[in-house]
């Protein structure tokens, strides 16, 4: 087989891409020479890998409150309040979740992203898992990339929405603005937002989006591009809704309240479920008070 097939076979807690990235890099040898990752092994070859070292994360840990939603061996769910942001940055070089949890996990120092399988915009709160072994990293990035895991999120769009639908629309940077997504013609990336109505008010509807792929602002731009963008949400809708409740509410109003997997360690169908934060909730109110 490919030596890149037969080295994901032999050394599963690393993904295939990683194992490639490293054939690439002259830091795995076949019987003491560099090796393409097309190359045919047939049994018997020696191969050497120089595992380079894991990204240290210098007094990177902080005592910052983790809101953990679930904890085992192998994973943490975190219940991702708004405003917290994902990994230090421009901007943010500290006061992260990953802060965080080098904090409650010092190990995660030694695991790429500490953990981090898939992020939630700094305004979006709610449910995502972090892995805590190389092992369970590695599957959990599988099963996104294979499109198992479920991510299901409370969306309050402005305008009414006529029925449940989807979006299919690739998505790339903002050919003007840099550090906007945008649905783009040519080069994007396959996207798809699966959504459903659960309830209408006067200007909004609300609905439960589903992720099929899971780009960078995917559901903002999607609802944006069909002419609904998310209240609170000021990067994609600079207009006024005509509402006051509405412009008044200081984010994006997306919660990911559900979030399902397969466990990486016992192969068993994991499920969990969290209540919009207050704010969302206090919005809604007043909606169906109105």
């Amino acid at each position: 087989m490919r030596l890149d097939a037969a080295l994901a076979r032999q050394v599963p807690e690393h993904s295939r891409s990683r194992l490639q990235n490293w054939l690439r890099e002259g830091l795995i040898t076949l019987d003491g020479n560099l090796a393409d990752p097309k190359r045919k092994v047939w049994g018997g070859e020696r191969i050497r890998i120089a595992v380079p070292p894991a990204p240290t994360f210098a007094n990177a840990a902080e005592d910052i409150a983790l809101p953990i939603f679930y904890e085992d061996d192998a994973l943490l769910v975190i219940n991702k309040p708004a405003g917290l942001v994902m990994h230090p940055g421009n901007g943010n070089a500290s006061g992260t979740l990953m802060n965080a949890l080098l904090h409650h996990v010092p190990a995660l120092a030694g695991i790429p992203r500490a953990g981090i399988v898939h992020r939630l915009d700094k305004e979006t709160s709610g449910l995502l898992v972090v892995a805590k072994t190389l092992t369970a990293q590695t599957d959990l990035v599988r099963q996104l990339q294979a499109r198992t895991v479920k991510r299901h999120y409370l969306a309050l769009a402005r305008g009414k929405v006529s029925a449940s639908g989807t979006v299919d629309a690739p998505l790339g940077r903002h050919p003007a603005q840099r550090t906007k997504m945008a649905v783009v013609k040519h080069g994007g990336k396959e996207a798809r937002t699966h959504y459903v109505v659960k309830e209408r008010f006067a200007r909004c509807t609300l609905l439960e989006c589903r992720l099929e792929t899971g780009r960078t602002h995917q559901i903002r731009v999607h609802m944006a591009s069909i002419g609904h963008p998310l209240v609170g949400d000021t990067t994609y809708c600079k207009g006024k809704s005509g509402n006051p409740t509405l412009d008044a509410f200081p984010r994006q109003a997306l919660h990911a309240w559900r979030l399902a997997l397969v466990h990486p360690d016992s192969g068993a169908d994991m499920a969990w479920e969290s209540s919009p934060p207050a704010d969302f909730a206090a919005l809604l109110e007043v909606l169906r008070g109105e």
